[in-house]
């Protein structure tokens, strides 16, 4: 079974034009959420990985299986303002405006293996944010695993243009 048959598609969400992909059905499945996790472990196997983050907040889903499956720790990246000890701040361009990402300062140790996680990529502003948080905290960053990559909207390409390599289990043309 393909990992696509597991993803639902709800069209015009949250806009007219948009076709949505959306992974809850893929996550309630258990068949489906465990290829998933087995899928995106899968190019990463031998190799040492100290923690997983992930991207807010379908990420976290993703992330924290894999780091359980890894018996590795779990780090969060979030929108400004849910994290409540000392950040720091990456902002990132949306399509109408701007955001920014944070992640505690105490999160990652120098020279450690990460593994980014996220559900989709789409045009890859906030893994960017997410690289750049990593970077500053002197990570060594292993690659980033998507479910889902939107390869129109180009998140692929500025991923791999900052040197980290980018694994998804599933393409979807369009939006």
């Amino acid at each position: 079974m393909k990992i696509e048959s597991f993803i639902r598609t709800i069209p015009d969400y949250p806009k007219k034009g948009i076709q949505f992909r959306d992974v809850s059905t893929l996550f309630q499945d258990p068949r489906g959420f465990r290829m998933a996790i087995d899928m995106l472990l899968h190019p990463y196997a031998g190799q040492p990985i100290d923690k997983v983050a992930a991207l807010e907040a379908r990420g976290f889903i993703l992330g924290g299986a894999i780091a359980h499956q890894l018996s590795v720790g779990f780090v969060p990246i979030r929108k400004q303002g849910k994290l409540p000890f000392e950040t720091m701040q990456e902002d990132y361009t949306l399509e109408y405006g701007e955001a920014t990402m944070e992640m505690h300062t105490d999160a990652i140790k120098t020279g450690e293996r990460i593994l980014l996680v996220d559900d989709l990529i789409a045009t890859g502003g906030t893994c960017e944010a997410g690289i750049k948080l990593l970077k500053r905290a002197k990570a060594d960053i292993v690659g980033c695993a998507f479910v889902i990559d939107l390869p129109a909207l180009g998140g692929r390409k500025l991923i791999e243009s900052l040197g980290v390599d980018v694994h998804s289990l599933c393409e979807f043309d369009g939006d």
